[in-house]
């Protein structure tokens, strides 16, 4: 007699680090025997990994909770994540929430969902400023990808006056080295060729643990580790870009040449009402260090427009300061207010119409740097990780974060694989290549 496996949908929203978070849960059901669906399907378990950072992200994280309740009025809707964290009343109100995970306990969800009925709802929210240890969850099963996200920290310190990250994520907490170590060699193991650190506030790793550590030196036992081809850093703030992580991007050959440095404001004076703990002088200073040591390294960042008090000198300010700092890709946000964060209590609150407008002109700053960066590879050989081949065409990433695509007449067998190619076309969305 065949027996159904029971079926599992997840939906995840926000960042690398709750990709990474889900991935763990899905790890633990797949290793109980779940199959999973897409999410739109009738499924036995939902999961939704929620994001609070904006008021898009609670709206998205609401909708996809109603959207599993809908799919299958039956099935167990589990609620795990940062809007989990910071609203669990909030999203106890929603019809059909049987568990509310926030972000810490998440590796007893198998056992809690096998437990409970469908008429039961269980709340497992602590105070997270409480949690001082890292959660340990490993991924064994990254969902078709080639490049395997590990996470090594979690929470934040640095409370900046818009972010409602450290409520929903505590404090500062680092994975211990030799669990990272284990992590990654089981992946490459595995046959991931690139690893991707990621954490909340990734530079603050190690500083928790007893005795103290520091995050280069993890990258360099990551480097060292045999099949490791790659090695790439999440968001890394300015005043942590140190002597010693300069000279390992600039001189080992797996850590990419790739440094996501948020910058948030071209203005000084939003900079401080923003609670950020730099200058865009010193911003200055680091990227010009940073490119006197690898002309040609990717530095990608972050921009906030709209914030409350932000003038159209200090918008213009930011729109001369990205263009100088020459920036290979722009991630740009509109001001979301967020409610318990000292910016939302803030005058000169910006009308949307104003933001909209700003960041329209940003992204397009954005689209022309990225174009001028691409062109700086044209009749040069660079490498790419292919991540995917459709209809004679592979595409991947280089190590400066450059989406490529090439023609080849190879199939599947040349996803995973890293493959020189020369740059013969840019644009604003990445490079046209050809084997070498």
């Amino acid at each position: 007699m065949n027996i159904r496996s029971k079926t599992l949908a997840v939906a995840t929203l926000g960042c690398k680090v709750n990709q990474y978070d889900t991935d763990a849960v899905l790890t633990q059901f797949l290793e109980a025997g779940y199959t999973v669906v897409d999410f739109d399907e009738k499924a036995d378990v939902y999961i939704i990994n929620t994001c609070t950072v904006t008021n898009m992200g609670d709206r998205k994280s609401r909708q996809m909770i109603r959207r599993a309740y809908r799919n299958n009025p039956s099935a167990k809707v589990v609620v795990m994540g940062c809007l989990a964290q910071t609203s669990p009343e909030e999203v106890g109100e929603i019809e059909g929430v049987n568990l509310i995970v926030g972000t810490d306990q998440r590796g007893r969800i198998l056992e809690l969902v096998e437990s409970l009925e469908i008429t039961q709802r269980e709340s497992l929210v602590e105070d997270i400023f409480a949690v001082r240890d890292f959660e340990e969850l490993s991924v064994t099963d990254f969902a078709g990808r080639t490049r395997a996200v590990i996470k090594i920290q979690d929470g934040c310190n640095q409370f900046c006056s818009y972010c409602r990250v450290p409520y929903a994520r505590g404090r500062s907490r680092s994975r211990h080295p030799q669990n990272v170590i284990d992590h990654v060699e089981s992946v490459v193991r595995g046959g991931f060729k690139e690893i991707v650190l990621t954490g909340i506030h990734l530079g603050l790793y190690g500083r928790d643990l007893n005795p103290p550590v520091t995050l280069e030196s993890i990258i360099q036992q990551i480097a060292d580790i045999p099949g490791v081809l790659r090695l790439r850093l999440g968001s890394i703030e300015p005043h942590e870009i140190t002597d010693q992580l300069l000279e390992l991007v600039a001189n080992n050959p797996v850590v990419c040449e790739h440094l996501h440095i948020p910058l948030q404001s071209g203005s000084d004076r939003i900079l401080e009402r923003m609670r950020r703990s730099y200058t865009t002088g010193e911003y200055r200073e680091i990227v010009e260090k940073v490119r006197a040591e690898v002309p040609e390294l990717a530095v990608t960042t972050d921009i906030i427009v709209g914030f409350p008090g932000e003038t159209e000198q200090d918008f213009l300010e930011t729109m001369e300061f990205a263009e100088e700092m020459g920036f290979s890709r722009l991630h740009v946000f509109k001001y979301s207010k967020r409610e318990g964060t000292p910016a939302a209590s803030f005058p000169q609150q910006i009308p949307n119409k104003v933001k909209n407008i700003r960041s329209k002109r940003l992204i397009k700053l954005g689209h022309s740097m990225a174009q001028d960066y691409h062109r700086l590879f044209l009749g040069k050989t660079v490498y790419v990780l292919v991540e995917e081949v459709r209809d004679g065409m592979a595409e991947g990433l280089t190590n400066t974060y450059i989406r490529s695509v090439f023609p080849t007449s190879y199939g599947e067998e040349l996803v995973g694989q890293i493959i020189p190619i020369r740059a013969i076309k840019a644009d604003k969305q990445g490079i046209l290549g050809e084997c070498v």
